[in-house]
């Protein structure tokens, strides 16, 4: 079935969102279906972190509509959304973990206090575990967030986020501030989150070439790394960049139509390839 064709897992119907009467989103209309990713991009306050916090249920929508595996969560009562969100993970800035907690308690959580989740007691720790060793950060259960290195902590973010498996993922600037080295390990991750789960995905990032590794790339679960997708083998799941500025969405679309854009706001996040 062609992408166009399922339900979205999340759709965002002319969505507008205000702060004292600055508009941080301005009629956003987009839709994201099963194992797509969209990556966006834009400036510092055009909307990006407001766009995530909105399809989360964090915040509500001024006008329009925000649709969350078909369903109308823009007026959702608390009570009602903690089914929705047992669904999704959500990677914040700078990893967010509870600092009184050690990493085991803050991968755990979720499962704890997800009411609907219904873990049994006796599976949390395996789970944990799991999620643990598929960001590649064993034995480090009874450690606190202030013993790891940033990259470390992000990971660790990372298995909080997928401890539940929830179908739509999304990640507020997940390579922010670390080295090269580092943000590409994450992207890895967050690409093979992808590959194995058919993960619906949104990442907000400055960092074109997360980007790029999320276009073109696919997990290989046989080394355990990256490679170079539709090179005689398997195309990578559709991917499509957005651009934000000053809450409006000004580009919607796949890497070539984003690398031939003359747009000056746009080719500021672009760097094209030869």
């Amino acid at each position: 079935m062609a992408a166009d064709t399922q339900t979205p897992v999340l759709r965002f119907d002319r969505v507008s969102v205000s702060f004292d009467d600055t508009p941080a989103l301005a009629d956003v209309s987009f839709q994201a279906c099963e194992g797509e990713s969209r990556v966006i991009m834009g400036a510092t306050g055009s909307g990006k972190t407001v766009l995530l916090k909105t399809a989360l249920g964090l915040q509500r929508p001024d006008s329009g509509t925000v649709y969350v595996f078909g369903r109308d969560i823009s007026r959702m009562q608390e009570r009602e959304l903690f089914e929705i969100r047992s669904k999704m993970g959500m990677l914040f800035q700078e990893s967010a973990l509870f600092d009184s907690l050690n990493i085991e308690d803050n991968v755990s959580y979720p499962l704890l206090n997800q009411l609907s989740i219904h873990c049994p007691p006796e599976e949390v720790l395996p789970r944990v575990e799991e999620a643990l060793k598929f960001v590649e950060l064993d034995g480090i259960l009874e450690k606190f967030p202030s013993e790891l290195s940033g990259g470390m902590r992000r990971r660790a973010a990372i298995a909080r986020a997928v401890v539940t498996q929830p179908p739509l993922l999304l990640y507020d600037s997940p390579t922010a501030g670390l080295d090269p080295i580092t943000a590409h390990t994450i992207v890895a991750l967050i690409v093979k989150e992808r590959d194995l789960n058919k993960t619906t995905t949104l990442i907000v990032t400055y960092r074109y070439q997360d980007g790029n590794l999320v276009a073109n790339f696919r997990y290989n679960p046989e080394n355990g790394g990256l490679e170079p997708a539709a090179k005689g083998g398997e195309a990578a799941p559709r991917t499509l960049f957005m651009v934000l500025r000053e809450g409006r969405l000004i580009f919607e679309g796949p890497q070539s139509e984003l690398e031939e854009s003359q747009d000056p706001y746009i080719s500021k996040f672009v760097k094209r390839r030869g």
